[in-house]
């Protein structure tokens, strides 16, 4: 005996049969299948590391790229125990790895993704450059240890890497 299962909300309503049987058959759970299904799931292993991999140089890009174009030491001044660079430097970061993640799971290869994080490089750095707008001293009160600033370009530089990860899903 079929019965449905109905997913989602009333407006958008997916209709799916059912099976009469538990996901997984006996044989599918026997140790002689067991190998098999290790060797399945890590059939993926390879592309997990090229995405992880080329996710990691991403983020190395990045940080080259960010650190260089802003006018305060971020590392220096994290190394010297500044909390205000680590908060600019860290919420920064995730502003970036946001949509490189959305990059990862929504390209069609390694160079869609590689495209994708380059554009999303171009764009936090964009943002650093507007933020410092409305505080033109940005870097040196940064460098000064001031938080409100430090804060402001952090959570400027996540919101605008959210927007920018939701609109890589295409």
């Amino acid at each position: 005996m079929a019965g449905f299962c109905f997913l989602g909300t009333p407006r958008r309503l997916i209709v799916l049969p059912t099976l009469n049987r538990y996901p997984f058959s006996a044989d599918e759970w026997s140790l002689h299948d067991g190998g098999t299904m290790i060797l399945q799931s890590l059939a993926g292993l390879p592309a997990f590391l090229v995405y992880f991999c080329t996710g990691l140089i991403a983020i190395v890009a990045y940080l080259f790229v960010y650190t260089r174009i802003t006018a305060h030491n971020e590392f220096q001044l994290i190394r010297d125990n500044e909390p205000a660079a680590a908060i600019a430097l860290g919420l920064s970061l995730l502003g970036f790895v946001a949509p490189l993640v959305s990059a990862i799971a929504h390209s069609a290869n390694v160079l869609d993704c590689l495209i994708w994080a380059t554009i999303a490089l171009v764009v936090q750095v964009i943002v650093f450059f507007l933020v410092k707008v409305p505080v033109p001293n940005l870097s040196a009160r940064i460098s000064a240890g001031e938080l409100a600033p430090a804060i402001w370009l952090g959570l400027s530089s996540l919101a605008a890497g959210l927007l920018n990860a939701a609109c890589m899903i295409y």
